[in-house]
């Protein structure tokens, strides 16, 4: 309030002061100019400068005026085309977001034409024509985000890489990965999207080939690294497993090359050992599995290594049965040990000790192995009908276990 009492104070007082200027002297202004001439005290002078800058300043806002004024009504406008586009976009991006598909192509692909920044636009647009299985124009739309924007090739190059995985064209997609891959080896979206992709296409030796940069890159966590390498190690003992099948005496050689080629850290973990056991059985080489499985059991004790183990058979059957039998000592209640001690004592042929293993674990734990095994021996000691209620459970107790899911 005091600021606008001094503004009003110092008015008056230059007015006063003009007013005093005016009244001691008028002053006397002559123009002349061939036959034109004006004349007027210097006072009147100042007076018609100072109202012909005002009319200027009112005639120059008229026209700004006039010409904001036309922006807004011309529909062809830059203005109303700027605007146009980003209502196009924001209702675009809202559908996308919502999964209205067709309405956000719609809206998008107007955005991208209309606007200047189209990128995202384009990609927006091109991800909703590939959730409306409109793969053709998904296609262009990308190609035509490239086009716009020459500079945004590995933005384009990635949209268009996981658009083609989710619609499951991996070979197509790997060739775009792959290409990126070169152009930008240490791009983590890059990385992830080719570790993805090797994994639905169990493209195992190309993930292992990976590892080594998504572990340098921390492209993912060290515990999922860890993981996605023992799986990838594990389909790769199985798919050596598959090649030596129907080789003869060379059936080995896949399996071994690969574990032998296996970093020695991984050689301990129990499911690469469970994996390369069984494929070892698979390939009929019970006693090599035997072994692989007592050195692991030895250095730690596993249950899955111990159910593998009642299913190889060693050179020295005696022996196996005496290792086995130590482990029980510390493990007494431990059903799949006990199913493991059962098997071995029906491979040699020791019926009642089988028996009373077999037995042991069942009370212990129903599972349909056990259910099986002893069965299939109070079937052969003469014991049918317990031996078919056993079947019985047995298939009820498979029946109610979770299936896995199958591979793609």
């Amino acid at each position: 309030m005091s600021r606008v009492y001094l503004l009003i104070l110092a008015m008056v007082l230059a007015a006063t002061l003009v007013g005093l200027a005016i009244a001691e002297q008028s002053g006397y202004v002559l123009i002349a100019y061939k036959s034109f001439r004006y004349e007027s005290s210097l006072w009147t002078f100042l007076a018609l400068l100072a109202l012909a800058w005002l009319v200027y300043l009112a005639v120059r806002l008229l026209l700004r005026l006039l010409g904001v004024s036309g922006r807004v009504v011309n529909p062809w406008s830059r203005f109303n085309r700027r605007r146009r586009a980003e209502l196009a976009e924001t209702h675009g991006q809202r559908d996308l977001a919502e999964g209205h598909w067709a309405q956000a192509l719609r809206h998008l692909r107007r955005a991208a034409e209309l606007g200047e920044r189209s990128l995202p636009s384009y990609l927006g647009a091109a991800r909703a024509a590939n959730e409306l299985g409109r793969t053709d124009e998904c296609d262009q739309l990308l190609d035509r985000a490239q086009e716009r924007e020459p500079g945004a090739a590995l933005a384009v190059g990635l949209t268009r890489a996981q658009l083609l995985i989710n619609r499951g064209a991996f070979e197509p997609a790997r060739e775009v990965l792959v290409k990126l891959h070169e152009e930008h080896p240490r791009h983590p979206t890059v990385l992830r999207l080719l570790q993805q992709l090797y994994v639905s296409l169990h493209e195992w030796s190309a993930l292992l080939a990976l590892l080594p940069e998504l572990r340098k890159e921390r492209v993912l966590a060290n515990a999922q690294l860890s993981d996605l390498e023992r799986r990838a190690w594990g389909a790769a003992l199985e798919k050596a497993g598959e090649q030596g099948l129907g080789q003869g005496e060379a059936a080995l050689q896949p399996l071994s090359q690969t574990w032998n080629n296996l970093p020695s850290a991984l050689r301990g973990q129990p499911l690469l050992v469970a994996e390369y056991a069984r494929q070892l059985l698979r390939l009929g080489a019970p006693q090599e599995a035997e072994q692989v499985l007592r050195q692991a059991l030895r250095d730690d004790y596993d249950e899955r290594l111990v159910l593998l183990y009642g299913q190889a058979r060693g050179s020295d059957p005696a022996r196996q049965l005496q290792t086995a039998e130590g482990w029980l000592k510390k493990r007494p209640d431990d059903a799949g040990l006990l199913l493991t001690l059962g098997r071995l004592c029906l491979a040699d042929k020791l019926w009642g000790k089988a028996r009373e293993y077999l037995e042991a674990s069942l009370g212990r734990q129903r599972s349909a192995e056990t259910c099986a095994e002893l069965a299939r021996l109070l079937a052969h000691l003469g014991e049918v009908e317990r031996s078919n209620k056993l079947f019985q459970e047995g298939l009820s107790l498979l029946a109610a276990q979770p299936q896995p899911p199958l591979k793609a």
